[in-house]
């Protein structure tokens, strides 16, 4: 049966070391995202403030690149990020006082679930739970903000515009192992 997996959170959460681990194991095809590079090759900055227009139009860009990565795929494959991390980013740089534009949202939400039902078989949500080690050139270490992403990408894992398999790993797996055997349980 045939395979597509991805793996879904928040920064920081070891999804691109699982996913590598997992893909040397079985055989299955590694498809890395390049969220960072994106970003860099449009002289943006992903922790920096960004008004809703600009932050829109780079997470369009973001989900290009990603969808040409994904159509790349000939067999089973895992992968690192999906459309549910990109909307979770967008929504969370949301604040009170931002002003949005409604129509150009649910249009790049409607784009993302789409996305996610057309490349994907199975979503696993890799939350909050290995110890977190600053990194140079990794996303802070801000838990806060983390959990947030957490809670969003729960939420949204579990819209009903989303039409594939969907399991939450447990906190408690932290053993690189354990948790590979998790993911392979999808």
């Amino acid at each position: 049966m045939l395979k597509k997996i991805g793996l879904c959170g928040s920064h920081r959460t070891g999804k691109t070391t699982l996913a590598r681990v997992i893909a040397e194991r079985t055989g299955m095809e590694f498809l890395q995202t390049t969220t960072s590079d994106v970003f860099a090759g449009n002289g943006l900055n992903p922790s920096e403030p960004m008004d809703f227009t600009t932050r829109i139009w780079i997470q369009q860009k973001v989900v290009d690149a990603a969808e040409e990565v994904w159509q790349g795929a000939v067999g089973s494959f895992i992968t690192d990020r999906t459309p549910i991390d990109m909307m979770a980013y967008t929504l969370a740089d949301i604040q009170g006082k931002t002003e949005v534009d409604f129509a150009a949202l649910e249009e790049y939400l409607d784009r993302c679930f789409a996305a996610t039902n057309k490349f994907f078989s199975d979503l696993v949500i890799v939350q909050p739970a290995i110890p977190l080690i600053h990194e140079e050139g990794k996303a802070a270490l801000n838990k806060a903000y983390m959990e947030h992403l957490n809670i969003l990408v729960k939420g949204l894992c579990f819209d009903e515009r989303l039409d594939l398999s969907v399991r939450i790993m447990e906190r408690k797996v932290v053993d690189l192992d354990e948790r590979v055997q998790d993911v392979l349980m999808a």
